[in-house]
């Protein structure tokens, strides 16, 4: 096990913001991860830990230890006739296991297609699109308590999954790493989701009629690469901003005002769509010096080159304190900010 001094954190998060760490270690297995945290505890340090780096905002230098998990491997651990119980290790790409999933005709993730980090992070954020989260299809994880070390499997219900939320948000925030990660997915009888968002229309502009799951997962990348900045080429972390959730009767009042809302109704509450309030606020494709929102998606902001991360919070702050003013509804941040 490695390490490194005064490490910049440039390469590791897909806004690209130029911070370092004090102290930077790469984790490939439980033992190398034990060793890091014993370090930590032995120098009295800070720990971050750092997955795919997709959904946070670093605003200054840390003076710690950044543990970056590159646990890997995926493996089929139980099949039947109808499904199929896959375990995936935290540091594996997340677009890349979709991939593999559908390459074996493995049924439940398509929709979940083209979304950046890493397989650890999904249940933290219970990531979602089209209609689907990972709460839908994960079965059980595996994580290692920091303060002991030991490994602990949480079921999905004990996961306690909400929109885009876990207890690893709440009540067990920074004190477990995820390990791995479990899912039962469909070997036949896929169910297809395609009433979300513009899947339909892709796939009818594809010219496909009956779809399979390789067909939906397509469409979502289709839609997903004409609304969202590559962070290759573009630094950004995806969807910045929660879809507000609000009571029925608040969205009435609203909808009195503003009757084109776009919004999602389910049962007494309403999900309203995060890019339309902030692109009706007059946002979309604003610049301020190379921090930005992204001009075809209202919900991304994005770093042109050199911005800092605190000027994109900045940013992020303007624009709550304009949609509260203008809507009268509070934006949440999806990302972590450091």
């Amino acid at each position: 096990m490695d390490i490194l001094n005064n490490h910049s954190l440039k390469p590791y998060n897909t806004f690209g913001i130029d911070v370092s760490t004090k102290y930077f270690v790469e984790a490939k297995s439980v033992g190398e991860i034990k060793s890091a945290l014993e370090f930590a505890r032995e120098n009295t340090l800070p720990l971050m830990l750092f997955s795919g780096g997709s959904n946070m905002l670093l605003t200054h230098d840390f003076d710690g230890l950044v543990l970056k998990l590159n646990l890997k491997g995926i493996e089929v651990v139980l099949e039947e006739e109808d499904f199929v119980e896959v375990k995936v290790k935290s540091g594996e790409n997340w677009h890349e296991f979709v991939q593999w999933t559908l390459q074996n005709d493995f049924g439940g993730l398509e929709n979940l297609s083209l979304i950046p980090g890493n397989a650890g992070t999904a249940p933290i954020q219970n990531i979602g699109a089209y209609g689907v989260e990972v709460k839908d299809s994960m079965t059980e994880l595996s994580a290692l308590e920091i303060s002991t070390g030991n490994i602990r499997e949480f079921t999905n219900a004990e996961c306690k999954f909400g929109y885009r939320d876990s207890v690893f948000k709440n009540e067990f925030k920074n004190q477990f790493i995820i390990t791995d990660v479990s899912f039962q997915l469909t070997k036949r009888n896929h169910q297809l989701r395609t009433e979300y968002g513009a899947i339909q229309a892709e796939l009818d502009k594809l010219n496909i009629q009956n779809p399979t799951i390789q067909d939906i997962s397509r469409a979502v990348i289709n839609i997903r690469q004409s609304k969202l900045p590559d962070p290759k080429e573009i630094g950004n972390s995806g969807s910045f901003f929660k879809n507000p959730v609000i009571s029925k009767s608040e969205f009435e009042e609203i909808q009195k005002k503003h009757p084109e809302i776009s919004a999602y109704p389910s049962g007494n509450e309403v999900k309203l769509a995060a890019g339309w309030l902030i692109e009706k606020a007059g946002w979309k494709g604003k610049r301020f010096g190379d921090a930005g929102v992204h001009e075809k998606q209202a919900l991304v902001l994005v770093n042109y080159g050199n911005a800092t991360g605190q000027e994109i919070y900045d940013l992020s702050q303007r624009i709550v304190d304009d949609v509260y003013e203008k809507f009268g509804i509070n934006l949440e941040r999806e990302v972590n900010i450091l």
